[in-house]
C-alpha cells in the first residue's frame, strides 16, 4: 500500500498496490494533453530518466499522437544525458544528476534534439534505493516548456506520499510532468487572449 500523506479531513487514502488511481489520472491526463497539442498542432518530445519511457508510452498510446509526437530519450546514464542531450558536465558535477538543473537542461536539449515546440525532462530517485536523507526516494525533478516558457520542479513524492514503491513514483512522476505541461500551455493560451 502507498498511504496518500495529505488527504481530507482524516488523511486516510490508501492507494492499491496496482496503483489504480493514479494509473487513471495518468491515462486521462495524458489523452487530455495529447488531444489538446493535437488540436493546437504543438509537437511535443520528452526526456526521461527515473520514469524510464513511461511518458513516451502514454502519449504514444493515445490515438493520432503521432501526429504531435515527434520522439523521447530514455536517458538513464550520466553519460546520455552528456552525450546525447547536452547535460553540461558542470551541472552533473555541481548538483547532480538528481536536480532541477538537470532536468532543465534535459527538456532543453531533447526540445532541441527533436525540433519540437514543447518538451518534457524528467529526472529522480525512484527507488527502492539510491536515496539520502538530502534526496530520499521520490525526489523527482520535471522541467516543461513551451517555446521561450518553462516550468521546473521537485515533485518531493516523499511528502504527498508515505512509502511509494518503484512503480507508483514512476507513475505519479509521469502524471505530475504532464499536468505541469499542460498548465503551462494552457497558461500560455490565456496569455495569448
Amino acid at each position: 500500500m502507498c498511504n496518500m500523506k495529505k488527504n481530507g479531513a482524516d488523511g486516510s487514502c490508501n492507494f492499491a498496490k496496482d496503483n489504480k488511481m493514479v494509473t487513471k489520472r495518468l491515462d486521462i491526463v495524458t489523452d487530455r494533453v495529447v488531444k489538446y497539442m493535437i488540436a493546437k498542432h504543438i509537437s511535443l518530445s520528452a526526456a526521461e530518466s527515473c520514469t524510464g519511457g513511461m511518458i513516451s508510452e502514454k502519449v504514444t498510446g493515445v490515438a493520432g499522437a503521432s501526429a504531435v509526437y515527434a520522439g523521447g530519450v530514455c536517458s538513464y546514464s550520466e553519460d546520455v544525458k552528456e552525450r546525447v542531450l547536452g547535460v553540461s558536465r558542470e551541472t552533473l558535477d555541481r548538483f547532480t544528476v538528481y536536480s532541477a538543473e538537470t532536468a532543465d537542461e534535459m527538456s532543453a536539449g531533447v526540445m532541441r534534439l527533436m525540433r519540437t515546440d514543447a518538451a518534457i525532462g524528467v529526472t529522480g530517485i525512484a527507488g527502492p534505493g539510491g536515496g539520502s536523507e538530502e534526496k530520499p526516494v521520490g525526489t523527482v525533478y520535471v522541467s516543461v516548456r513551451y517555446k521561450d516558457k518553462k516550468t521546473v520542479r521537485d515533485l518531493a513524492l516523499y511528502k504527498e506520499y508515505e512509502d511509494p514503491d518503484r512503480e507508483f513514483i514512476r507513475i505519479a512522476a509521469s502524471a505530475e510532468a504532464l499536468e505541469m505541461l499542460e498548465q503551462l500551455l494552457r497558461g500560455n493560451e490565456s496569455e495569448a487572449n
